[in-house]
């Protein structure tokens, strides 16, 4: 009989499994324009997860498998952690890494008890299951879902169940790290000071995915324009432009994703553009980022 985590259909609560290494998940990893160091550090400390742990006791160094990218929406953390799993796997050939992604708003629910069982079993049965196989990175997307601050939680919320689930998470946390030294969590927030305090502790890296600086944006717009210019060739013409430092320091303020959708805005800059977007212009693209940024601080502003 099949594992659960190998069926045709997915237990609840894990939204894909795939095998690993995955190439596309390779190029997501490189699409991330982030500090060489970050990276680096990010990969060792994952690489390190499968090294150690099956050999050193972990009363001498507590690892638990997890690390947790923190970050504003949009600078990249989910393709990083895709990115990561694929990475780590690359480090050990052979070796039979399967990525395990978790959807964590099938899991909760209103009725009492029902999210801390869904929980418990996610982690108890379909990733032990899958960690029991081989090597497994499961990556636990806006993690606070799962494991939300009980110090900050409403009274008028079912505060209960929701405990519990916290709990279940953290119970569960300790036991799969005692059990399986071949499993390694990615989790990922944009708002972690929602994340429980136990659930950071038990991190053995929290990282910070940061706004990209100005270099970051002109990397970014380059590569955006570059892909582009496959398509079009004329707009290859703007990644030489001096004008594009100008455009990068324009779009310092917005994460990643932002920056690519203003040069998709600046396509749309004018009927003659969207229907032919070789006459793409740097003018256009320092225009919308300037608009992006407006429409961003002004929609802050009203909250």
């Amino acid at each position: 009989m099949k594992p659960t985590a190998f069926a045709d259909e997915l237990p609840k609560g894990i939204q894909r499994s795939r095998s690993l290494p995955d190439p596309a998940l390779g190029a997501l990893w490189d699409s991330i324009v982030l500090d060489e160091r970050i990276k680096k550090q990010l990969l060792s400390q994952a690489v390190l997860n499968f090294t150690m742990r099956p050999k050193v006791d972990r009363s001498v160094i507590p690892l638990h498998g997890v690390i947790l990218l923190v970050g504003p929406p949009g600078t990249g953390k989910t393709s990083l952690a895709r990115g990561l799993a694929h990475r780590t796997a690359q480090a050990f050939p052979r070796s039979g890494f399967r990525l395990l992604e978790v959807e964590p708003h099938t899991l909760t629910s209103s009725a009492m008890g029902k999210t801390q069982r869904a929980v418990s079993e996610l982690f108890s049965q379909s990733i032990a299951e899958a960690a029991a196989l081989g090597p497994t990175v499961v990556l636990l997307d806006e993690v606070e879902t799962l494991a939300a601050d009980r110090s900050k939680m409403s009274l008028e919320a079912n505060p209960v169940d929701i405990h519990r689930a916290t709990d279940a998470v953290l119970v569960q946390l300790d036991l799969l790290a005692e059990r399986f030294s071949n499993l390694l969590f990615l989790a990922t927030s944009n708002f972690p000071e929602a994340v429980d305090s136990a659930f950071t502790s038990r991190c053995d890296l929290v990282l910070q995915v940061p706004l990209p600086d100005r270099e970051a944006c002109r990397r970014i717009l380059s590569d955006c324009l570059t892909g582009l210019a496959k398509t079009y060739p004329a707009i290859g013409r703007l990644v030489d432009g001096s004008t594009i430092a100008r455009a990068a320091e324009e779009c310092v303020g917005l994460d990643g994703r932002a920056i690519r959708k203003t040069v998709a805005n600046a396509l749309a800059v004018d009927p003659e553009t969207a229907m032919d977007p070789s006459r793409l212009s740097l003018e256009a693209i320092v225009f919308s980022a300037r608009a992006a940024k407006t429409s961003r601080v002004g929609g802050l502003s009203r909250k």
